[in-house]
């Protein structure tokens, strides 16, 4: 029996197919004949996701065989790139066509359409997530036709499934909004909680991206902002906080340790008094978790299940090695983060149920409508989706 897992190991899943697809006709192939059959299917990318999106007993699609950029049309700032491309093979493509993203995450390990799909972003009080810089979408349906979905066409069925999670179907094809190649220097520091505390807000104002570690064993940030520079890029390329280089180069880190992540967006405003009290739990009741807390801002948006939509935000993540337990800290982490109106990343753990999520999302019901109305015998919806219909 085939096995998938994600990439810390802490989701696992048995399928009765796990398949590799390299061509849109095989995807067509595989959707139709498993929606005859009754069969759920579940696209996979990177397996990046640290919440029990992809698991299913049925099929699971791989798309790492769908990868590479497709074009690139500079004078419109658009690139179009297969589902399966991981963020970290696009910055040279990209950089050599002269643009680049708009922005990216601390890891650059996600395929590019997982990431877009769970709303997974940077940093940067003016930038969106992922999802935000969506202008079509190609994806293969419950019947196995192909739509198309842009500004021109199918303009509403995109807007819902940006942020699909898998559940619209099988998005083969993305075209993002990209920018003129940019350069990036980034200045990194540590400093006491109490010494950076008060310079916070400001920092997140004055600079492009802004971000920081708190290590709770020694009371600690590692901090460090990043801003558009002329100056030309220095190889090699140095240590984290110590670059110029060009974005691509500067925005991703090497992440290798294995663990489990959750994360709450919560509003800006007050923000800083929510992580006080993630604080406060580690330093006073969780005193053996020694995995640090990352905080960055998120700028507002429309998408409708973003952690951002509606209002500017700062999310707040907090980690856990996978040979450690989590549960009991990341309870306590939520109820804090809940009762500050957050929302969970998509691609992250949490615990709540339908009802719950629904409170948190306005969109919730038009999303759930738009979705159901694609993939009406829920087709892409594994045990843990159909779990929070409403």
């Amino acid at each position: 029996m085939p096995k998938w897992s994600n990439w810390s190991q802490s989701e696992q899943s048995k399928p009765a197919q796990l398949r590799f697809p390299r061509h849109i006709d095989d995807i067509r192939a595989i959707v139709a004949e498993s929606a005859e059959r009754g069969l759920t299917v579940r696209a996979a990318g990177s397996g990046h996701s640290h919440y029990r999106l992809v698991p299913t007993d049925d099929v699971i699609v791989d798309l790492t065989g769908m990868a590479g950029v497709v074009a690139v049309d500079e004078s419109r700032l658009r690139a179009r790139v297969r589902a399966g491309t991981p963020i970290t093979a696009l910055g040279r493509p990209l950089h050599d066509a002269g643009v680049g993203l708009l922005n990216q995450g601390d890891i650059d390990r996600q395929a590019i359409v997982g990431a877009t799909s769970t709303g997974t972003h940077g940093t940067g009080t003016t930038l969106g997530n992922l999802s935000t810089g969506v202008t079509a979408m190609t994806m293969v349906m419950a019947d196995g036709s192909v739509v198309e979905c842009s500004d021109s066409q199918n303009q509403s069925l995109l807007e819902a499934a940006r942020l699909g999670m898998g559940a619209f179907g099988i998005v083969t094809e993305v075209e993002l909004t990209v920018r003129p190649a940019y350069r990036l220097a980034e200045t990194g520091w540590e400093a006491s909680y109490d010494a950076l505390r008060p310079s916070i807000d400001e920092l997140n104002e004055t600079h492009r991206h802004f971000e920081f570690f708190w290590a709770p064993r020694s009371d600690t940030a590692a901090a460090k902002h990043l801003d558009i520079t002329d100056e030309p890029a220095v190889y090699p390329v140095g240590e984290e906080g110590s670059r110029c280089n060009w974005s691509y180069e500067v925005l991703p880190n090497h992440r290798p340790h294995l663990h489990t992540e959750m994360e709450y967006a919560v509003a800006a405003e007050g923000s800083l008094e929510c992580l006080d009290e993630i604080r406060n739990l580690l330093l006073n009741r969780f005193t053996d978790v020694y995995w640090p807390v990352e905080y960055r801002r998120v700028a507002a948006d429309d998408v409708w299940l973003s952690q951002a939509y509606g209002q500017d935000v700062a999310t707040i993540s907090v980690h856990q090695g996978i040979d450690q337990p989590s549960e009991p800290f990341f309870r306590a982490c939520e109820e804090v983060f809940l009762a500050y109106g957050g929302r969970p990343h998509w691609g992250k753990v949490h615990y709540l149920d339908g009802a719950q999520l629904a409170e948190a999302h306005p969109r919730w019901d038009d999303w759930w409508a738009a979705r159901d109305a694609v993939d009406p015998t829920g087709v892409f919806l594994n045990d843990r989706m159909a779990g929070w219909r409403r």
